[in-house]
């Protein structure tokens, strides 16, 4: 099998990040909420801030190869519990779960991991569930060109866990189907039987 030129996913807005002005800003943001980010045991806090959100804001680029369909395999390709590891774009607080993808292929194939890359590439900004859900699937169909693709992402939000209505335990469930998963209602229904969800 021969594969196609391989397509480098890079995420332009990390360029630039200023690591000195970051951890400046967090111990100011630390002394406006009365923390005296200068104690001992909090004296690295704000480097430690700096760094935790430029990891989280940072995606990791790699090499998105595609492969001819040679089989002409036309059954559903599904990755089940990706993980899932965001910052709410509201309160910059985490939200974490797990994403199920899957497509329908097309003339060509993709390597399965690349399908957890995908989520991490566009999980690493400050999101929304239901954008980063839609991101997902439009890139898989613009990307490969298949019969159809699903994304399905459960995830718990710290910034509704934690704060505010504090509903401990509860999950937000956001779903993308796009092509015959969308269209045909015994492909969506195996999509979402082989992703463990009802439908």
């Amino acid at each position: 099998m021969s594969s196609a030129p391989a397509l480098r996913v890079v995420h332009e807005p990390d360029a630039g990040i200023d690591m000195a002005e970051a951890e400046q800003a967090a111990a100011r943001f630390l002394r406006a909420l009365g923390i005296d980010p200068v104690s001992e045991s909090l004296r690295g806090t704000p480097g430690r801030m700096a760094r935790a959100y430029a990891e989280l804001f940072s995606p990791r680029p790699f090499d998105l190869t595609t492969f001819p369909n040679d089989e002409g395999y036309d059954e559903l390709v599904l990755a089940r519990g990706i993980p899932v590891r965001s910052v709410c774009e509201h309160h910059l607080l985490p939200f974490v779960g797990v994403a199920h993808v899957g497509y329908l292929p097309g003339d060509r194939i993709l390597g399965l991991s690349k399908l957890a890359r995908i989520v991490e590439h566009f999980a690493r900004r400050p999101q929304v569930q239901e954008r980063l859900t839609k991101q997902v699937a439009d890139w898989l169909a613009e990307q490969l060109h298949p019969q159809g693709v699903g994304v399905v992402i459960e995830a718990e939000h710290t910034c509704m866990t934690l704060r505010g209505v504090q509903a401990v335990g509860s999950t937000t469930v956001t779903s993308t189907l796009l092509g015959t998963l969308r269209e045909d209602a015994r492909s969506r229904q195996e999509f979402f039987a082989l992703a463990g969800l009802r439908s």
